[in-house]
């Protein structure tokens, strides 16, 4: 992600038949530690960093879900601002299976996104949710045919990167600071970040395309 440089839109998509099976803790903790502590490393080291990397990106972020999104990769999977799923695709807790708890923020994550008692189903069942399902739930944005699924997400990226940038940059932030602020913090949040916004040049672009009748021609800044 450090990368990205200019890009103006994130899509992350699994390489192969899946999206993502899980970690492999073992081989990022280091192999001579015991279980426990060899997973302890592998996600203080390399998967919350990476979780919070991705949580704070100043652009849009799309998973275009092709497979499997299991243990770890079921919360990749439900990181993306939009998240496309094949008709394959399916999301699995699958830690209580083998002993096991959620990781990846996946226990912050979804009781936000689901409540309680479907966030419970999910990590204490350890069940595969269908695409279908997902969306009923408001998990997810939208379920495609596999074939689609990549011609959908890049449609998609390309409207969200012709838009405002900096603006999604303070939606995506105010989005993840309001599961925790109270309504004065979030209403000031607000007031912050339309100050940013509203100084932007895209700010003036969108308001010059409203008077003048035409579509915006914003460029990220």
């Amino acid at each position: 992600m450090s990368t990205l440089g200019d890009a103006r839109c994130l899509i992350i998509t699994g390489a192969g038949r899946g999206f993502c099976s899980g970690a492999d803790l073992q081989a990022r903790g280091g192999k001579s530690l015991s279980g426990g502590e060899g997973s302890y490393i592998a996600l203080t080291r390399h998967y919350n960093p990476m979780m919070m990397n991705l949580a704070r990106l100043n652009i849009p972020v799309i998973t275009a879900v092709n497979g499997a999104a299991a243990g770890v990769g079921c919360s990749i999977g439900l990181a993306g601002d939009f998240v496309i799923a094949g008709k394959s695709g399916y999301f699995l807790q699958a830690f209580v299976n083998i002993g096991l708890v959620p990781d990846g923020g996946a226990s912050w994550m979804l009781p936000r996104m689901v409540g309680k008692a479907r966030a419970t189903e999910m990590m204490m069942l350890g069940e595969k949710i269908s695409p279908e399902k997902a969306l009923d739930w408001g998990m997810i944005y939208k379920v495609v045919e596999d074939a689609d699924l990549m011609a959908e997400a890049r449609a998609l990226a390309t409207r969200l990167a012709n838009g405002p940038t900096l603006a999604y940059a303070t939606m995506r932030k105010n989005i993840l600071v309001a599961m925790e602020n109270s309504y004065s913090e979030q209403l000031l949040a607000e007031a912050e970040g339309q100050r940013i916004a509203g100084s932007s040049e895209d700010a003036m672009e969108g308001g010059m395309a409203f008077l003048q009748k035409r579509k915006p021609d914003f460029k990220g800044r």
